[in-house]
């Protein structure tokens, strides 16, 4: 007999975890699996981050930190969001958590009431519906396919807002799609939700600066709806410090104070060192996330190059993050040996077992005909993966 709470039965696994964890059960039976399927930078985290950390560990921070973090590492926040983004916030406006994941989660349970609707554009990250599911909101889905280049528009979401909307949540640069919200995309939603008081809008910003098309543009920019914008960031991504659990965000202070309440009941502060090494990352020398970033743009140049090279995907430009997001429905119907490719799921599979690559299947992401890899890897994986990639789906007939 099931005896877990319903919020847990209604919850689904996380697909990019799952995926990953059958990667490495292959891997430990001596086969030679190459993983797209994590969305973790390959790349140390830098010597300089390091260093902090030890000479923390040596100087003994290793006390509880308050709640909301160390007010030194929400002061170099602060800074950083006047300084790279243009953005006046104060101490008591940030949030310090256990991962930007952490940050997303807390601002989704401060403030969705059970039957509270949050509009989730897809393709969307596998745990924002989840999350609103945890808090008992209802994800209103908002599909924008590859010929939309994986970007709603202001009608669309003018078309879903009811009286029972309560947030948007919004991520650019995208994970799954690498899509990247330009300025004026962002102010025709800004317009549509200056005309909607009661719906606040968490931005998740993780991929802020594994960006190839210039300036990151924060939809927190616009005076007329900033009040009801929660940044969401980190040090996870940019930083390649993805183990170190660091995340943040900031908005009005009501805001950051229910999260706040809400933080010091189920975690407390977050890791005294890792704030530690955070500070550093944030106040310390930039070089190694920009050295990080062009190598990024030069393997997303090199794996949308080889996968358009592939019949029957469809494949675009992502502007950023470091995820290409084919579609691959051309392939549903298909078989091969004991194999036949219904959906996504089944094409992810198949690549596993056939071609030994770890993809994921899109209806995790609400776009089932298409499929995410992470470019998250060496120059050498992406040419063999791809090369594996184009064998195993010529197979299919």
């Amino acid at each position: 007999m099931n005896k877990l709470a319903d919020r847990l039965n209604r919850l689904s696994p996380s697909a990019t975890l799952a995926m990953s964890q059958k990667s490495q059960e292959l891997k430990a039976q001596g086969v030679d699996v190459i993983n797209m399927s994590v969305g973790e930078p390959d790349f140390n985290t830098p010597d300089t981050i390091k260093e902090a950390a030890k000479k923390a560990i040596d100087d003994n921070w290793s006390r509880y930190s308050p709640v909301p973090g160390y007010p030194t590492l929400r002061k170099a926040i602060v800074e950083k969001l006047k300084k790279e983004n243009g953005l006046e916030f104060t101490e008591s406006q940030i949030s310090v958590s256990n991962g930007a994941k952490q940050a997303v989660c807390n601002a989704i349970m401060a403030l969705v009431n059970p039957g509270d609707e949050v509009i989730v554009p897809a393709p969307f990250w596998v745990s924002y519906p989840e999350m609103v599911k945890l808090a008992d909101g209802t994800p209103v889905i908002v599909s924008a396919g590859i010929e939309q280049n994986f970007k709603i528009t202001g009608e669309q979401l003018k078309s879903v807002i009811t009286e029972k909307t309560k947030m948007l949540i919004l991520c650019s640069p995208s994970n799954p799609t690498g899509s990247v919200y330009t300025k004026a995309e962002l102010k025709e939603l800004a317009d549509v939700l200056a005309k909607h008081p009661q719906v606040y809008v968490v931005a998740d910003e993780i991929y802020e600066h594994i960006n190839y098309v210039g300036k990151h543009e924060s939809i927190a920019q616009f005076p007329e709806i900033r009040d009801r914008v929660i940044i969401v960031n980190g040090v996870s991504k940019a930083y390649a410090m993805t183990g170190w659990r660091i995340g943040y965000l900031a908005a009005a202070e009501w805001i950051v104070k229910g999260c706040n309440k809400l933080q010091g009941q189920y975690t407390s502060g977050p890791c005294s060192v890792s704030q530690m090494a955070s500070l550093e990352a944030y106040a310390g020398p930039q070089d190694d996330v920009e050295t990080m970033r062009q190598a990024f743009q030069r393997r997303r140049d090199l794996i949308v190059k080889l996968t358009k090279e592939i019949p029957g995907l469809e494949v675009n430009v992502p502007e950023g993050a470091f995820y290409l997001f084919p579609k691959c429905s051309s392939f549903y119907g298909k078989s091969y040996g004991e194999y036949t490719i219904n959906n996504s799921d089944d094409l992810a599979m198949y690549l596993l077992t056939e071609a030994h690559v770890a993809t994921v299947g899109g209806a995790s992401f609400g776009s089932p005909e298409c499929f995410r890899m992470s470019y998250a890897t060496s120059d050498e994986n992406i040419v063999e993966a791809i090369r594996r990639i184009k064998e195993a789906l010529a197979k299919l007939s």
